[in-house]
């Protein structure tokens, strides 16, 4: 990453293409000026674009916009909630025909919306996995569906096994349910028993609000991988990462010039 000034004390971040430290950006429908202006000013710090639920199959110039990302060297898929809003419909194959279409290499399974039986699901990621990068996603999009710490970790681990590049903890875009309580505070028990029974690296954290953002930079460093970020937080969440904003400012500062500078 080439910054505009040396400094010392920050922390090392990858170049792209990242197996961590991923951000993952969410467009909700950007217009392609939009997507421009997004890259011109976030392009070094975006690894994946996400075409949010639906947002595929009306948005206008998406092959415009899906070009000008992979030029950037981004990679854009569309959503798990396009995989569910295919497969109740029984057009699964469509959807891959779909992907194909756009020339993406990364696909979303997901069952947030809707009952799947994870046997399926399981099958689905180790057949798509064969041809394609696939994210799977872990947890309901609704608050009223409860799943026990111990079935996350398990289901997680089950779908990396079967082929997932990475398992998405699933939060919404609003980030207040999944791993989030309905005030968008991390449910702590659940993350404990995640990040000490799978790998870190392995598990992209939907984090969209700054205070989740900062809570999975203090708790797992600057190399978490982080998804559902705004494209305005883009260049924000790198300031994050990398100590430059007040909510991490100490957290990569050797302890003598943290005891000597720090206010508290």
């Amino acid at each position: 990453m080439n910054l505009n000034v040396d400094l010392p004390y920050l922390p090392a971040r990858e170049g792209k293409p990242r197996k961590a430290g991923i951000t993952m950006m969410m467009d909700k429908g950007l217009s392609l000026r939009e997507a421009e202006n997004v890259i011109s000013a976030g392009e070094p710090f975006i690894d994946l674009v996400k075409f949010g639920f639906g947002t595929a199959v009306i948005s206008s110039e998406l092959e415009e916009k899906i070009r000008l990302y992979k030029e950037s060297g981004i990679r854009p898929y569309f959503g798990g909630t396009l995989f569910e809003i295919f497969y109740v419909r029984g057009k699964v194959d469509d959807l891959l025909r779909f992907v194909d279409r756009y020339g993406l290499e990364t696909v979303e399974i997901s069952d947030g919306s809707i009952r799947l039986p994870h046997e399926e699901k399981l099958e689905y990621i180790a057949r798509f996995s064969k041809n394609y990068t696939v994210f799977s996603e872990v947890g309901s999009k609704l608050a009223s569906v409860t799943i026990s710490d111990e079935r996350w970790v398990q289901m997680t681990r089950m779908e990396l096994e079967a082929g997932a590049w990475k398992v998405i903890a699933e939060a919404r875009e609003a980030g207040n349910v999944g791993i989030y309580k309905p005030d968008g505070t991390a449910n702590k028990d659940l993350v404990s028993h995640l990040i000490h029974t799978v790998a870190p690296e392995n598990i992209l954290w939907e984090a969209p609000q700054k205070s989740q953002q900062v809570y999975f930079i203090k708790l797992l460093g600057s190399n978490v991988n982080l998804g559902n970020v705004a494209p305005a937080d883009v260049v924000p969440l790198e300031t994050l990462r990398l100590g430059l904003r007040g909510d991490t400012f100490f957290e990569f500062l050797p302890p003598e010039v943290r005891i000597r500078y720090s206010q508290q």
